[in-house]
């Protein structure tokens, strides 16, 4: 046998093993995220599906004065993603009114069995419900003036493939509202230089931040306007270096 020969040999057998080692670092995503890049951070678990109860959140107009700054108005299409109990569903229904149409999203299926009642027994009849995936919020593309993600954004687990596929549903002008709370993503929050690193990653643009104590956290608006990288391009926002940056 040749030198030559020999060296193919070798390649032949090593390369499917390496293409298993790469599969196995992969295993635990889904197939549809695998092109994009993991977050460099920990993801908090499923925290339940209310914030807080809804009294409590509209003693302090909560609702309001989100949708207010987010400037939701009559006849806007919005999607509430990770929608749980529904607390900004029923109110964003009613303040776009019957020619509004509202897109209740989540992943968990009783939670929207639940919500559905709700919608049912509160006869919302311009809100749809959609069960969206960990990667992918699965919205109708070029559908939407406002999306929203309240206190949910630190519990999904494929974000740059999340955000990535979330731009093709935003009409043009459309706004991403993310309210969140200041902690580590494993204590169900998001540093805000986190979050606006990530949304940068995708091709967004940071177009409001207001620190919102009252409501137990803070509000930012993102605007799709950045290019969008391909998703080999993405570069992961390091946690613990973002961190550092916003430490005095």
């Amino acid at each position: 046998m040749t030198r030559a020969l020999a060296c193919l040999l070798a390649l032949a057998l090593v390369s499917p093993l390496a293409g298993c080692k790469n599969d196995d670092l992969d295993a635990d995503r889904p197939k549809t995220a695998r092109a994009f890049p993991r977050p460099d951070r920990p993801v908090s678990g499923p925290g339940g599906n209310a914030f807080a109860p809804e009294a409590q959140r509209d003693s302090v107009n909560e609702a309001k004065q989100v949708m207010d700054m987010a400037r939701i108005e009559p006849g806007m299409t919005v999607a509430d993603i990770g929608a749980g109990e529904g607390y900004y569903t029923v109110r964003l229904a009613e303040r776009v009114g019957e020619k509004g149409r509202v897109v209740a999203q989540d992943i968990d299926t009783e939670a929207l069995r639940l919500l559905g009642l709700r919608i049912e027994r509160e006869r919302l009849d311009n809100v749809s419900i959609l069960r969206g995936n960990p990667d992918d919020p699965r919205l109708p593309m070029g559908s939407f003036d406002r999306v929203f993600l309240v206190h949910m954004y630190h519990e999904v687990t494929e974000p740059y493939a999340f955000l990535w596929r979330l731009r093709s549903a935003m009409r043009k002008g459309g706004k991403v509202i993310v309210v969140e709370t200041d902690r580590p993503t494993d204590r169900h929050g998001i540093p805000p230089t986190l979050l606006f690193c990530e949304f940068k990653a995708v091709g967004y643009r940071l177009g409001a931040f207001v620190l919102k104590p009252e409501i137990n956290g803070y509000y930012a608006r993102f605007d799709p306007v950045l290019k969008r990288p391909e998703p080999t391009q993405i570069r992961p926002c390091r946690a613990n270096a973002q961190m550092a940056a916003a430490t005095p």
